[in-house]
């Protein structure tokens, strides 16, 4: 999302002088990260990615999880529909609610999560505070870091990788019958 700041010019308005913020969408930026957080860029969206990947399906799990008003959580959750990281399928149980579940796209997400739990584990100021850590489920192992790889299979850092244009495609040729 993009912010444009205006401020107010009515001097009416109790708001006089002062910056508003408006969001805008950055799903046309031509920067990956920025067109990423335009999907799930809030904070409570990566945890209900967070919970849904932890198993969490039912609305009332996610509330209780988070603590989230109803309302907002109902937005998140339509939002993340809408955007193709989720989906609702019918209760596990037959019963008449649906259930929220990662889409491809949605599990997608799962090593940013990685990712950010594994910064805050080294960076945090109060890492003792943290309650889990991550293992591997079937040998009961803590996961290793996770790194960017050359192709040949170096450890890179920011220093060591660059940006270039993408290639041009190609438009594909069209043949009349």
């Amino acid at each position: 999302m993009r912010f444009n700041i205006a401020t107010t010019q009515d001097r009416d308005d109790p708001t006089f002088g002062a910056c508003v913020v408006k969001r805008t969408s950055l799903a046309g930026d031509s920067c990956p990260v920025a067109r990423a957080l335009d999907v799930f860029g809030d904070w409570w969206s990566l945890l209900i990615i967070r919970d849904a990947s932890l198993g969490r399906r039912r609305f009332g799990e996610f509330q209780a999880s988070l603590g989230l008003a109803k309302n907002i959580l109902a937005t998140r959750l339509r939002t993340l529909v809408e955007r193709g990281i989720l989906k609702t399928v019918p209760a596990s149980d037959g019963s008449a609610y649906q259930e929220y579940v990662l889409t491809p796209k949605g599990h997608g997400i799962f090593p940013i999560l990685v990712a950010l739990r594994q910064w805050t584990e080294e960076f945090d100021e109060h890492p003792d505070e943290i309650a889990t850590i991550m293992v591997d489920r079937e040998k009961g192992k803590p996961v290793k870091k996770l790194a960017l790889l050359s192709q040949d299979g170096r450890v890179l850092g920011a220093a060591d990788t660059t940006l270039k244009p993408r290639p041009v495609r190609k438009a594909a040729r069209r043949v009349s019958a």
